[in-house]
């Protein structure tokens, strides 16, 4: 995920300083872009101000240096919008954090919109499943000298069933979220157990 997009979805979260931008960082943006440096962060950022995407306000603080709070500008909200509503191209490696990322900003959308990525997203994984599920996983005709083909096959399919697992998982977790925004239920049901505790 590009930096300036993840930084412009977090300033207009909230308006922030560069430490509550390195708390960002160590949290929540860790899973939308991994290894940020607030060195990086603070390069884009200047960038992003001469484009006009943000600009900051200082802030003084007593016995320390003035802090710099950045905004997103206009502009820069255009720019977050754009990217939010392009088209979305599935990668080719599950996990990639572009979907999530989008799902994350679901408040700058309409349901019809996030359906619609929901429904690229689980027709493009059903279609991987069934062009590559079964296919033939021989990985050579003559094993290498030094391998071992007994683990070597056990780790094959270890890894297979794994990755097919993982993809299952994700095509049935997406399937009932669009489900749940067709039907206007709650996204996030309580479990029957809480449900019965709270209404005692």
């Amino acid at each position: 995920m590009k930096l300036e997009i993840l930084l412009l979805g977090a300033l207009l979260n909230r308006p922030s300083t560069g430490y509550e931008l390195k708390k960002f960082f160590d949290t929540h943006g860790r899973f939308m872009r991994s290894n940020t440096t607030m060195s990086q962060a603070y390069r884009t950022l200047a960038a992003m101000e001469e484009r006009g995407w943000v600009e900051h306000t200082l802030e003084e603080r007593p016995g320390a240096s003035n802090a710099k709070r950045y905004h997103v500008t206009e502009e820069g909200h255009t720019v977050f919008i754009d990217w939010l509503n392009r088209p979305y191209n599935p990668p080719t490696r599950l996990g990639d954090p572009d979907l999530y990322a989008r799902l994350g900003y679901a408040g700058f959308m309409t349901v019809e919109q996030v359906i619609n990525l929901l429904d690229i997203e689980i027709n493009t994984r059903l279609a991987e499943v069934a062009r590559y599920r079964h296919r033939d996983r021989t990985r050579f005709d003559e094993p290498p000298p030094g391998y071992d083909l007994e683990l070597g096959g056990q780790m094959d399919e270890w890894l297979h069933r794994q990755g097919a697992g993982a993809v299952d998982r994700h095509i049935a977790s997406l399937t009932e979220l669009r489900r749940r925004l067709l039907d206007g239920e709650p996204l996030n049901p309580e479990p029957a157990a809480e449900t019965k505790e709270r209404s005692r």
